[in-house]
């Protein structure tokens, strides 16, 4: 069955919004052609807050009023609920029909157990319930994009090149810029990923050759433009001083970036080579 997916926010192209206009312009051509439409909404609160802030005609609306108006043009949506629904583990799929939710169930039963006690149990539905509730707060959402928005401006003030506007959940540095004399069949994106957890031990993620799983001279995607390293910010764990301690940690390595050898496979896994290859220094 061919169905529509929008991101909100697009994690991939440094956690941009999607705009209420673009849904439901998209919305209108999923209903054109008869296709169903669903919606990536693991960050749909930190969506919404943009387009209150950006886009016009919304900023009077509250968080709970662009969000309705949000899924009001979709059938449905996936959700990554150790995202914006502030919990530790759990997801879902929500489905307006019935009868496309009679579909999915008996693949639910084969993956994760029978609906009346497989999958989820109920203290961590409860806990998404709750989350769902709390992330819709725009005080919430202010100091947690405000936190990101912090961060990279301390890369910026140190020189380090990072993709602008900022996402709401994570600063993405461009490898291709910041370790510019490594090519990039040597991977400058995960090699950078790989100094930080060296330098501080800060976990970061590459998001470009590596993780599309091509080589960038023979397929075209936008990952043969794009080479970033995705600074990911967990919600309500870090402070003020732990933001200053990574812009200090990546701030050693810009200085002495021109001495950073590149990377090639020691092991590449032939499926999600992402999460599974091994590497060693050129």
């Amino acid at each position: 069955m061919a169905y529509i997916l929008i991101t909100i926010t697009c994690n991939s192209g440094g956690g941009q919004p999607v705009s209420l206009a673009n849904i439901k312009a998209v919305a209108k051509i999923a209903r054109k052609y008869k296709k169903l439409l669903f919606i990536n909404a693991a960050r749909f609160a930190e969506n919404a807050y943009f387009i209150k802030q950006r886009e016009p005609g919304c900023a009077h609306k509250t968080i709970r009023q662009i969000v309705r108006e949000t899924f009001a043009e979709v059938d449905g949506c996936t959700m990554s609920a150790k995202k914006d629904a502030l919990v530790n583990m759990g997801s879902f799929i929500g489905l307006k029909d019935k009868n496309l939710y009679q579909k999915l169930v008996p693949l639910c039963v084969l993956l994760e157990g029978f609906p009346t006690y497989g999958g989820m149990n109920g203290r961590d539905m409860e806990a998404i319930a709750i989350g769902l509730n709390e992330v819709v707060d725009e005080n919430y959402l202010r100091y947690r994009i405000n936190q990101v928005a912090y961060l990279g401006e301390g890369f910026r003030k140190a020189g380090l090149p990072v993709l602008v506007p900022y996402g709401g959940h994570a600063i993405y540095i461009d490898a291709l810029k910041f370790l510019s004399h490594i090519k990039r069949e040597h991977f400058p994106g995960h090699t950078l990923t790989i100094e930080l957890y060296i330098e501080g031990g800060i976990r970061a993620v590459e998001i470009g050759t590596v993780l599309s799983g091509r080589d960038p001279d023979t397929h075209q995607n936008i990952y043969s433009k794009l080479e970033l390293v995705r600074m990911a910010i967990p919600r309500r764990v870090y402070m003020k001083e732990h933001m200053d301690y990574v812009i200090e940690c990546a701030n050693k390595i810009w200085l002495r970036r021109k001495k950073v050898r590149g990377v090639k496979f020691l092991f590449e896994s032939p499926i999600m080579r992402h999460f599974q290859s091994t590497f060693a220094r050129i």
